[in-house]
């Protein structure tokens, strides 16, 4: 083999060759169950508003914020849990219900207090799962969008040496 023999010059190489088709299903398919989600999330996020727009509560003077404002939201429903915890434990003595004895008579004061609670607590959970639905949305029509342009890249192929 003599040196003009080792500089010839390879036959060109073929572009691989790609099956995309589920890479792209897969991209479709995540723009689609992302806006799903998002429509969802803002579903839920209205029906507790409207829940709890439904029951008028109004916020009392003593709470850290918001007096005299409905509870329509996660943080006036917050305002308002805690609030009633207060109130509570004023009944109470400064008890909860847990250390009160079963003959005291604040006892079904607190427990209708803790109930309360937890139905406010309830909706701000709610609002959290509506947001989180509505974030994962965006992310996976990001991903989806990602997958589409990727798949829809041109193969580059380097001639070989």
């Amino acid at each position: 083999m003599t040196d003009e023999t080792s500089h010839e010059t390879a036959p060109a190489a073929e572009a691989p060759a790609r099956k995309l088709g589920m890479v792209k299903v897969v991209g479709a398919l995540g723009i689609i169950g992302g806006i799903l989600l998002i429509i969802v999330g803002i579903i839920a996020w209205i029906g507790v508003t409207t829940q709890l727009t439904a029951e008028k509560i109004t916020i009392p003077d003593d709470a850290i914020a918001f007096q005299g404002q409905q509870v329509t939201g996660p943080i006036t429903a917050w305002v308002q849990a805690d609030i009633i915890n207060t109130h509570a434990l004023a009944a109470s003595g400064g008890k909860t219900y847990a250390e009160l004895p079963q003959d005291d008579e604040a006892r079904n004061t607190v427990m209708q207090a803790s109930f309360l609670r937890a139905s406010l607590f309830t909706s701000i959970v709610a609002y959290g799962v509506a947001l989180f639905a509505a974030g994962m949305g965006v992310l996976a029509i990001l991903f989806g969008w990602a997958f589409l342009r990727l798949a829809s890249a041109p193969v580059v192929v380097k001639p070989a040496q």
